[in-house]
């Protein structure tokens, strides 16, 4: 099916699927700790939403980090700004669990993961939705992968350009890029 111009990549009930089997992975590392959940916004909203109904394991909070580096274009500027309303003093000494939307160059990866790591966590662990490993500019290590895609750029499912697409309900590409 095409909207807008835009080709599916991965449909709704692959989705609800993939988000189905990561709960589970996420369930039997946290089954006896729980966790703080960190949304990386606003990619991540959605997928953290589905994410929260489907887990088992306890979440003892939801935070949230903004990170950004695309501004309005299609390639990471690799200049990673974070901002939000992450409040550092609920990290310290727990289980944190850092939930995004997609693993591109890793430059937000290793952003989120150091400012979390200098608060003392507990553990600290990284899931991403969506894996683009043929973009990788820096070596980084992602606990939990939905799916592993192509190098295409997406939309949908809380992923935007230039903020539009956000609400589509699976995964677009634009097949002409």
């Amino acid at each position: 099916m095409r909207r807008d111009g835009l080709a599916v990549l991965i449909p709704e009930d692959e989705l609800r699927a993939g988000v189905a089997t990561l709960a589970r992975e996420i369930d039997r590392d946290y089954a006896t700790t729980g966790m703080v959940i960190v949304c990386v916004l606003k990619g991540a909203a959605i997928f953290t939403a589905d994410l929260l109904r489907v887990l088992q394991a306890e979440v003892h909070r939801l935070e949230f980090v903004r990170a950004s580096s695309y501004g309005g274009g299609t390639q990471s500027s690799g200049d990673v700004r974070l901002t939000g309303t992450l409040d550092p003093s609920h990290l310290g000494g727990q289980h944190v669990l850092i939930v995004d939307d997609i693993a591109d160059t890793g430059y937000t990866c290793v952003a989120v993961k150091n400012y979390i790591s200098g608060l003392e966590p507990a553990s600290l662990r990284y899931c991403t939705l969506l894996d683009k490993p043929d973009r990788r500019a820096v070596e980084v290590q992602y606990d939990y992968v939905g799916f592993t895609i192509p190098n295409h750029f997406v939309v949908g499912y809380g992923m935007d350009f230039d903020e539009r697409y956000r609400g589509l309900p699976a995964i677009y590409y634009f097949p002409e890029e």
